[in-house]
């Protein structure tokens, strides 16, 4: 699956062109907040959120933002990745 970057939105498209993973992180004053993730139920279970969020917060470290999760999963993301 091939990653595509954009300016705060990183997703993935399958064949036809239909959005099958996403992550939007909006910036504000050089913080990131991370709004939305979303995986398409075919490819769950299979680390696909964990791996938006990773590249997510490695663009937005590349830019030296502060990453703010809004979303849920990221949120519990982001407190594992702190524990560890």
């Amino acid at each position: 699956m091939e990653l595509i970057h954009e300016e705060n939105r990183i997703y993935a498209e399958d064949q036809a062109g239909r959005i099958i993973a996403e992550i939007d992180f909006p910036s504000e004053d050089g913080v990131y907040y991370i709004t939305h993730t979303f995986v398409d139920e075919s490819l769950r279970g299979q680390g696909i959120a964990s791996l938006l969020v990773q590249e997510a917060v490695s663009d937005i470290e590349k830019h030296g933002g502060k990453v703010q999760a809004v979303c849920s999963y990221a949120k519990r993301w982001l407190e594992k990745r702190q524990q560890g």
